[in-house]
């Protein structure tokens, strides 16, 4: 059936003019470059995140939203600690800095880079103060609710007593006339959090051993991976900096953020790009020049190269609307898969030079039609990964082969018509070769021969593969450099460890049940604290009081106005006429609670808001400012299957986890609150979809069986699988004797090896004449893979670094392994004419 489509198919391409043919081409690379102009004036783009590649997590609308309101508030923060011998020469340089930067948003408005550029709010306490004091008969710090319950409100009157004789006490006449206990100023320190943090003229500063380090914080007007913002961003950041070390020069520079590992993240790509792309490229130029002796075939295969990039790229923006920098370092292995048509074609004329260019592509017509399917179909199985950025490389490289496969049936027919100078050396090598290899094949034959090729086989495979390991930890796929590491490492010690990729996320059925979880949920924390589980955490609760908790404060702060009131005027020395104000005040605000909706209406209600999640709100209230002074965010998630759209939440932030497994477990078994931790979930996922892709290469070795089986005959067609099959098998093993770790991008690759193999495979099954022009062409095809994915192997980015080492050690075993097909094929043909003539 597959042989006689594509004997009608050749027929037909037969009867077609080469003229019509080049035309129809023509008409397509037209159009294809006219769209994909369209589509980067209509806001297509390239993407540098190399986050976009992540999988997308199946979870509960609740969580979705908590992490977008996360994602969205920390992801472009840019933290700078500028680190003197002296205060006044940090505060100085922090001033200076944050006056550049204001000065570059000035003069560029919209278009400036960095915005909320700040450091510590000097208002903060006073706007504080102002809000929660008319609430202060709501409001008791621990020791000062035990002494009411137990009655004991003589301590009360003593600490009282000494803040009034203390020259640094908040006590005044007003405050006595209106709290004489001076009950409310301790409750205003007790919502400050413990930090090594202080403040001095509007200046966050923290101690670094003898030297004092002052931050400035700012927030990226677009995102940090978009190629332009982060040029921007550097700019505005740089001149500032500038200016600093003009005025301060012994002033150090501590950086941290997610611009600053977007940042490396694409000069690695940007560099790669241009490196392994331009070697390969050269290496392409070098093969065709050495093997063909002419300027055509050079031409025609940067000819068929660029109408695969040119496919590659219109076909990704189609679909994805942008084009990930990532994919562009994969796609420069287009180049190493694209070409190979080109020395197909040249290599079977090389062969006959009396056969037409025409001929000469309706020859090898029916096995490039096999190969381009069986690669595509290779593509396709790297696209079911839930990974954007691999679903993008599927696309980019499957469209890429299209466009050479294009090129080769309509263009060259024409085009490649000139004839090749005359030269056998390059067919006489590959013929050498070959019959090298048939003489080592007999060898083999031999029981003797086959028994110890077969150990030795064996013995490999079984040695390797028992010793692989795996590794799905995202976190290993890409790496930023000391230089970026280093200095945030330490300016998240001096802000008290920062905010960590994980969270925490309460959940409730009411607003009054969710600040009722996060009271629960503080003390849980503080003890993981004392248990060096955790290093810090930021929480609605240290603000948010439940009306629980304000009652109970209410009802014991009545002992003071309703019983004892006497007793507290008289002791401290104040005017009884300040009874009736005094009770007057208490009993109206029986009714008057702190709420969310009061508190996200001030300035650090604002900052804080984005860990509040009210129920079926596209947006909860969000702010600008950093949610405290040490954020610094790289990923957040989770995969939940409840819907808890209908609940509120709210975010709990963690810093400096010490025993992620301790917090979980303490958490384990709470309904009401979850622990998000996207890296963990995305590893998970991640070694799903390796084992996941491991059974797809499993059956896609079965289909490949049966179809070739179709076209070849079984024993034939299991021939040419087993080939690729022995060849990714041994990869396999090859990675675990030199103790690599198996992740999804080592299996992702085992599938391209399959699919350029069985290319391999079926040109050397197809093969005539002993197979010296196949020999030749699978030679070159295998040195230009080599080239693409052997550079790959370098990359600094350990995703494409796995992708690119097990390429090259699968297509090398396949080129070693595929030319015993044409040994085994003619075995298989003598046994067949033996058994003819005997019968």
């Amino acid at each position: 059936m597959a042989s006689n489509f594509a004997a009608r198919a050749n027929q037909a391409l037969m009867q077609s003019s080469p003229k019509w043919r080049l035309v129809v081409w023509l008409l397509l690379m037209l159009s294809a470059s006219l769209w994909t102009l369209q589509l980067w004036q209509n806001g297509a783009r390239v993407q540098s995140d190399i986050l976009a590649m992540l999988p997308h997590l199946q979870q509960d609308k609740l969580t979705e939203r908590a992490l977008n309101q996360v994602e969205a508030t920390l992801a472009d923060q840019v933290y700078i600690a500028l680190v003197a011998k002296d205060e006044t020469t940090a505060i100085a340089a922090a001033k200076l800095l944050m006056q550049k930067l204001e000065a570059d948003l000035v003069a560029r408005g919209k278009q400036g880079a960095l915005t909320d550029i700040r450091s510590a709010d000097m208002q903060l306490g006073e706007a504080l103060g102002q809000f929660y004091f008319p609430h202060r008969f709501k409001l008791l710090t621990a020791p000062q609710a035990e002494a009411l319950a137990s009655q004991n409100i003589e301590s009360l009157i003593e600490a009282a007593t000494a803040q009034l004789y203390n020259a640094f006490s908040y006590a005044n006449s007003n405050l006595l006339a209106q709290d004489p206990l001076l009950l409310f100023p301790a409750n205003l320190l007790a919502l400050a959090p413990s930090s090594k943090v202080r403040a001095s003229q509007g200046i966050l500063l923290a101690n670094q051993g003898d030297n004092v380090a002052a931050v400035v914080m700012a927030k990226g007007r677009e995102s940090a991976f978009n190629p332009n913002a982060q040029l921007a961003q550097m700019t505005a950041l740089t001149q500032g900096l500038d200016a600093v070390k003009q005025s301060y020069p012994d002033i150090t520079v501590l950086k941290a953020g997610a611009l600053f590992h977007a940042l490396a993240a694409t000069q690695t790509a940007k560099s790669e790009i241009s490196i392994l792309g331009l070697a390969s490229l050269l290496g392409v130029i070098a093969l065709v020049w050495l093997a063909f002796r002419s300027v055509m075939p050079l031409l025609l295969a940067i000819v068929t190269i660029s109408s695969g990039l040119l496919l590659a790229v219109t076909f990704t923006l189609s679909v994805f609307g942008e084009l990930h920098l990532l994919t562009l370092v994969f796609g420069t292995s287009l180049i190493g898969i694209a070409i190979d048509y080109s020395f197909h074609f040249y290599c079977e004329r090389l062969s006959d030079t009396e056969r037409s260019a025409k001929a000469t592509v309706a020859y090898i017509f029916p096995t490039v039609t096999l190969a381009f399917i069986t690669s595509a179909l290779a593509y396709v199985g790297i696209g079911l990964a839930p990974f954007p950025g691999m679903q993008q490389v599927a696309i980019f490289c499957a469209a890429g082969l299209l466009g050479a496969y294009l090129t080769l049936i309509l263009a060259y027919p024409l085009l490649a018509g000139s004839r090749l100078p005359a030269g056998s050396r390059p067919l006489a090598l590959a013929g050498t070769y070959l019959a090298c290899l048939t003489q080592l094949s007999k060898r083999f034959t031999t029981p003797l021969g086959t028994g110890l090729f077969t150990l030795v086989i064996v013995v490999w495979c079984l040695g390797g593969v028992t010793r692989l390991t795996v590794d799905d930890d995202i976190r290993h796929l890409q790496q930023s450099p000391a230089s970026v590491t280093e200095p945030e490492n330490q300016l998240r010690q001096l802000l008290s460890g920062g905010t960590d990729n994980q969270f925490l996320l309460v959940h409730a059925p009411s607003e009054e049940a969710l600040l009722l979880q996060l009271e629960r949920v503080s003390p849980m924390l503080d003890t993981a604290i004392t248990n060096q589980e955790l290093g810090n955490y930021v929480s609605l609760s240290r603000y948010l009081p439940s009306h629980q908790k304000q009652d109970t404060a209410y009802h014991l702060q009545g002992e003071i106005y309703q019983t004892q009131i006497d007793t507290v005027l008289t002791s401290l020395g104040l005017d009884e006429n300040l009874k009736p104000e005094l009770q007057a005040a208490y009993l109206a605000a029986k009714t008057d609670y702190i709420t969310p909706a009061a508190f996200f209406t001030l300035g650090a209600g604002k900052q804080l808001a984005p860990l509040w999640l009210a129920p079926n709100e596209a947006n909860s209230p969000a702010g600008n400012g950093a949610l405290n002074d040490g954020g610094v965010s790289a990923e957040h998630g989770a995969d939940h299957g409840a819907d808890y759209g209908a609940d509120y939440g709210a975010i709990v932030l963690l810093g400096g986890i010490q025993q992620i497994d301790a917090l979980k477990a303490r958490f384990a078994h709470d309904e009401s609150v979850q622990l998000i931790d996207k890296v963990a979930d995305i590893s998970a996922v991640m070694g799903h979809y390796r084992l996941l892709t491991l059974k797809l290469l499993a059956l896609a070795l079965g289909i490949a069986l049966l179809l070739f089986s179709l076209n070849f005959g079984f024993k034939k067609a299991a021939v040419v699988v087993a080939v690729p099959a022995l060849a990714a098998l041994l990869t396999l093993a090859t990675l675990g004797l030199t103790g690599s770790q198996l992740s999804l991008f080592h299996a992702l690759a085992l599938i391209l090896v399959f699919g350029i193999g069985i290319d391999y495979s079926l040109f050397f099954a197809s093969a005539q004449n002993h197979g010296k022009a196949v020999m030749m062409a699978v030679f070159m095809s295998a040195c230009s893979t080599l080239l693409a994915f052997g550079l790959l192997a370098f990359s600094q980015t350990q995703a494409i670094h796995y992708f690119g080492l097990t390429l090259s050690l699968g297509i090398g075993f396949t080129f070693l392994l595929s030319p015993l097909i044409l040994t085994t094929t003619l075995a298989l043909t003598t046994n067949q004419l033996l058994t003819t003539k005997k019968s």
